[in-house]
């Protein structure tokens, strides 16, 4: 099926006005530029990751331990896209990490990784989460003949939902463990017969 942007483009419903650095839950889908398929492949309705999809979760689960400001919930990794709960639980002035929180340091005392940061919004930590698997992406490439990319890794913008209730988490959550399954019919999927065309996180 040829890709068609205006027939598989998420649409964000980020609210004008919203203050996107307020304590809650989120629900992202970060897709990958051009809808490559670099993180594994669907078998048998079970996602098999490659070395890169490894990476890439690795990446989201280490995210609370340099932003405390984060918290991380249910995530999936598809072919070519993410969909992850992030739980922003706000707190400390901006660039202002808890007196008790440091980043891991390495054998020299250096710190090693980014540093904490407080009050950061949604799009600072997708914008986060893109640049460092898209600079260790990179780095697989060269060193391990991971399949390139044209441009960039992601897309340059997200789709967003505000998550309201704990019955909407759970619908949502759901869902997403259900994603492997339903990848035939997957709007990201390249080779999809039936995009889906329902919006279950609008519920």
């Amino acid at each position: 099926m040829t890709y068609d942007p205006a027939r598989h483009h998420r649409r964000s419903v980020r609210l004008r006005g919203y203050d996107y650095t307020q304590a809650g839950a989120y629900f992202v889908t970060i897709v990958t530029q051009d809808r490559a398929c670099l993180f594994g492949e669907v078998v048998d309705d079970g996602m098999r990751l490659n070395d890169a999809g490894r990476m890439i979760e690795s990446v989201w689960d280490g995210m609370p331990a340099f932003y405390p400001c984060v918290k991380t919930d249910e995530f999936v990794v598809m072919p070519n896209h993410i969909h992850g709960i992030i739980v922003l639980v706000g707190a400390t002035p901006r660039g202002r990490p808890p007196l008790d929180h440091a980043p891991p340091r390495g054998p020299s005392g250096q710190a090693r990784g980014p540093a904490p940061t407080g009050g950061m919004s949604l799009s600072d930590v997708v914008h986060r989460f893109k640049t460092l698997t898209t600079r260790r992406y990179a780095d697989g490439v060269k060193r391990r003949g991971w399949p390139p990319f044209r441009s960039r890794v992601w897309q340059r913008s997200y789709f967003e939902h505000i998550i309201r209730g704990q019955g909407s988490l759970e619908r949502i959550r759901h869902h997403m463990r259900d994603n492997p399954a339903r990848w035939a019919m997957d709007r990201e999927n390249p080779q999809a017969d039936m995009p889906e065309t329902e919006d279950p996180w609008h519920t």
